[in-house]
């Protein structure tokens, strides 16, 4: 089989994802872009992260596209992407496990009021704040994917009330009301994007906090800014943004109740997620199903 590995990488970042899936698919020909541009027939796979617009239009004889990446709003953004392809999108189980982490770290920093108290350092204060129980902190989780079912099961876990949205669910805001964390994990849709927008944050009590895992697309900045500069949000943890990396001077880096983190929440694992990568390959070579494909149509 021959397999073309391609897309944006930072420095030394397709070396090592090579290395992990020659390791894993030893029979498999994996190939540069300048190979596939030499011999394109007979390239029956592409793995691609977030590949060069037109890229995967040259291969005649592509059966599948296997993203590296969870998110393929991207992927999907490319016009000349074979129609006919089947695409499947990434599903690491480390990946999610990560996620949950994160968000698990989030919500128990925003109900303990531990950014508060690193505010207070910097001010050298020395005031303890009122403690709530977890089960008076109810978490709203958005997606039900494995990311958000994920997320959800391990934050319930610690006794907060959890609560997920799902695109198929209705009114958003009708789900926001009493919610004192909102942690957003949904895929970017044309549907999704924009979502988070002052109707959302009015839709919640005075004094939540929202915390974005997913893409920046998915929140209006300027209505973030409005809830927080009002309190009606009291906090906002972000992790994506519209432009990456967050520009120099964007209001969020100095806001007092925004965390900035650098696109860092989870990282895709490279054993894990080449594991992945080679039973959908094996599956392909076999004949056999394919997991996680992509709905085009509904954009994840």
């Amino acid at each position: 089989m021959r397999v073309l590995l391609t897309g944006r990488f930072d420095a030394g970042e397709r070396e090592a994802w090579a290395a992990e899936l020659a390791r894993q698919l030893p029979e498999v020909a994996w190939l540069s872009d300048a190979e596939a541009d030499a011999a394109p027939a007979g390239i029956t796979a592409a793995v691609v992260a977030n590949p060069a617009p037109g890229r995967l239009g040259r291969l005649p004889d592509l059966r599948l596209i296997q993203s590296l990446w969870a998110g393929v709003d991207k992927l999907l953004a490319d016009s000349t992407l074979p129609a006919q392809v089947p695409i499947a999108r990434m599903v690491d189980p480390a990946m999610n496990a990560a996620m949950a982490e994160t968000a698990l770290w989030a919500v128990l920093a925003l109900h303990r009021g531990f950014f508060a108290y690193q505010a207070q350092q910097r001010q050298g204060l020395w005031r303890p704040l009122p403690q709530r129980r977890a089960d008076e902190v109810p978490v709203r989780v958005l997606g039900r994917g494995q990311m958000g079912g994920t997320a959800a099961a391990r934050i319930a876990a610690l006794g907060y009330p959890v609560q997920t949205w799902g695109r198929d669910d209705g009114d958003l805001a009708a789900r926001l009301a009493g919610a004192q964390v909102v942690v957003n994990l949904l895929p970017l849709t044309p549907a999704t994007r924009g979502l988070l927008d002052a109707r959302a944050f009015a839709a919640l009590p005075r004094g939540a906090a929202l915390v974005n895992l997913a893409r920046g697309a998915h929140v209006v900045d300027a209505d973030l800014l409005a809830a927080l500069d009002s309190g009606q949000l009291a906090h906002a943890v972000l992790d994506v943004f519209h432009t990456e990396p967050l520009p120099p001077g964007h209001p969020f880096w100095q806001h007092p109740a925004v965390t900035v983190l650098p696109h860092a929440a989870a990282a895709t694992d490279e054993r894990s997620a080449a594991a992945v990568v080679a039973a959908n390959l094996r599956a392909l070579a076999a004949g056999a199903p394919i997991a996680h494909l992509v709905d085009r149509a509904r954009g994840y």
